[in-house]
């Protein structure tokens, strides 16, 4: 048991436990539940009805935390409704594509009123009783409309809120945390900075400037009902990063999690670093279940994904700045909205970015190569005995290509699988669907970039157009050769003879002569920087196509951020970044109104997902005892 855990047990285990008189744990007592699990349930799913608290118990049947005396966190936020909430869920949307992710999206549109606190389960019904008695006192005084200034720094932008009405709302959330400190036991600390609505924190400075822009388009004084809302978190959960499961995965191994499309799952970063490549050790959510998972089936999700919502109080000054006939779409206080009106503001801001748009570059990362499945000693498998090779799996290629040397080149410099082929041209016929134009095409000289550079084109029936560009700049850090050396690619002569459609007439940025081994962190992103310039420059500027480069895993930071202007990131978070990244894993960078000014937005196709298939041996599986 981690040592923060066990204080948690040490603190909730000599506090004093009651007994609720909720009229939602009879029944559940009645069905034979303990009255501690039944409780902890009803908790989890915000005391809403027997049959959700039922489905809670029944799905952690195999919980090993069930029984544990750890309380929830609670929080009370003031949250708004109706036409604000909708224009700031387009700004919270807008602003993710144009700058990425910053700490504001993690969160719902909310002013802090108090903070995360405990309450033990048999408890909250008081909290309850309490945002009612106290929301009852405040119904009258509480402002008719919240006014919102808009603030801005370097790394935060927000909404202040009046001092005077921001005094109010101050009585209100010290009324609420006096009466839950005294009658339900808590620790409750009202929030008593400068009253704020966040709308973006811990962004990069460069950033600044579009926020803002997006921020004007949001009129502060839109129709708005003021909600105080109780949410929940697990406490165990606070730090841990959250998952959310795009596919259904079944176990192969009694150490693995099951997971259901949807599945919200908890991941701790200080227990990955030991993990095998494509999985992590995570807790399911909805089950409270332990074990490995395959990373590639899941994406991020927000740190507000995961908490319950209690009761809530409406402040009723709906007669007064907000009626039922303007037929505003009901919005989901801890989600997007459903059915959001875009205010035609951000919709001239999103038509005139689009507009902006010219040349696009898409980075991806090449298929599955051959020692990915059979090992570093795959070459050693398809040998015969006169060093003649021979397809001893179906997932090795059918050929090799030829090379002037012997072919133990290729343990260095490896192909792609016959999967890797099947995901490339898979990719490029996607890319097709979607009618991308690829103008350019650059490669690094590994082969396996090479072989998923000519699938992907022929996936696009461009092969006879567009020339592979061979750029040696574009191999990945140096460091990571397992030889400690740089492999003897083939020549370009010899992928033309070997069918590939390079183009002889280009000449690298960096020949292979400058290729250092064990080059530097530092040397190795200032190369990729270096190389993506003079990419860019060596494109021309006129019409919309893609300039489409094949490399390595860490060539979709390392390029990516070089163009849009990121600082690097820390060496060691890169290691941990680039080993998430899947065979054909795509970025996609798009310029703006201003030329060689860029930002990443989605790729034009999603990403490809499979499972793992093992070798079969009927005799050993089907005949064995």
């Amino acid at each position: 048991m981690a040592v923060a855990e066990a204080q948690l047990y040490a603190k909730v285990s000599s506090q004093h436990r009651g007994r609720s008189t909720s009229a939602l744990l009879e029944p559940l007592l009645a069905k034979g539940f303990p009255a501690h699990t039944a409780q902890k349930a009803l908790v989890a799913t915000g005391q809403k009805t027997i049959e959700d608290a039922v489905k809670w118990l029944h799905s952690h049947c195999n919980d090993p935390s069930l029984d544990d005396p750890i309380p929830q966190e609670y929080a009370l936020y003031l949250c708004p409704t109706g036409r604000l909430h909708s224009r700031l869920q387009d700004f919270w949307k807008e602003s993710k594509r144009q700058c990425g992710k910053n700490r504001a999206h993690e969160v719902f549109p909310h002013i802090t009123l108090c903070d995360f606190f405990t309450c033990e389960d048999q408890k909250v019904e008081l909290l309850y009783d309490i945002l009612k008695r106290v929301g009852d006192s405040f119904s009258q005084s509480f402002p008719r409309s919240i006014s919102l200034t808009l603030h801005a720094s370097p790394s935060y932008l927000g909404f202040f809120i009046d001092d005077s009405q921001a005094n109010v709302l101050k009585e209100f959330a010290v009324a609420f945390s006096s009466e839950a400190s005294a009658l339900a036991d808590c620790h409750v600390k009202p929030s008593l900075k400068q009253f704020h609505l966040t709308l973006a924190h811990r962004f990069y400075p460069h950033h600044q400037k579009t926020l803002e822009r997006l921020a004007k388009c949001i009129n502060p004084g839109e129709p708005c009902q003021w909600v105080a809302a109780l949410y929940s978190r697990d406490m165990r959960f606070v730090n841990y990063q959250r998952l959310r499961a795009l596919f259904q995965y079944k176990p192969q191994n009694i150490d693995e999690l099951m997971i259901n499309a949807g599945d919200l799952i908890y991941v701790d970063p200080r227990q990955q670093s030991d993990v095998s490549e494509g999985w992590v050790i995570g807790t399911s959510h909805r089950t409270g279940c332990r074990g490995f998972l395959p990373e590639n089936y899941t994406e991020k999700a927000h740190e507000a994904d995961t908490w319950v919502r209690h009761r809530e109080y409406v402040f009723d000054t709906a007669s007064r700045s907000f009626t039922k006939t303007e037929k505003e779409p009901n919005a989901k206080l801890n989600g997007e909205a459903h059915n959001l009106s875009t205010s035609r503001s951000a919709t001239n801001v999103l038509s005139l970015q689009n507009a902006a748009l010219r040349r696009g570059v898409l980075v991806m990362r090449h298929g599955e190569r051959v020692d990915q499945v059979f090992g570093k000693s795959w070459l050693q498998q398809c040998l015969t005995a006169d060093g003649k090779y021979y397809r001893a799996d179906l997932n090795f290629p059918s050929s090799l290509p030829r090379q002037k040397d012997s072919m133990k080149q290729f343990e260095c410099d490896p192909p792609l699988s016959c999967c890797g082929i099947f995901q490339s041209r898979l990719i490029g016929e996607a890319l097709l669907d979607q009618e991308v134009t690829v103008s350019y095409m650059y490669s690094s000289p590994a082969l396996r970039c090479v072989q998923t550079a000519q699938h992907v084109l022929q996936g696009l029936k461009l092969h006879q157009k567009v020339k592979i560009r061979v750029e040696p700049g574009l191999f990945e850090w140096t460091k990571w050769e397992a030889s400690r050396a740089i492999p003897d690619f083939m020549t370009v002569a010899e992928l033309v003879e070997a069918s590939y459609d390079i183009d002889t007439s280009y000449r690298g940025n960096f020949p292979l002569s400058s290729l250092v081994p064990s080059e530097s962190y530092e040397d190795y992103v200032s190369r990729s920087s270096a190389v993506i310039k003079q990419i860019i420059s060596a494109c021309p500027s006129k019409g919309r196509g893609v300039i489409l480069i094949v490399g390595h895993g860490s060539s979709l930071a390392s390029l990516t951020r070089a163009l849009t202007g990121l600082p690097n990131r820390d060496r060691g978070d890169f290691a941990q970044m680039v080993r998430k990244i899947p065979s054909l894993g795509m970025c996609f960078c798009e310029e703006q109104k201003e030329e060689n000014k860029w930002q990443m937005v989605n790729p034009p196709v999603k990403t490809l997902t499979h499972g793992a298939n093992t070798a079969f041996n009927w005799r050993n599986t089907i005949m064995e005892d």
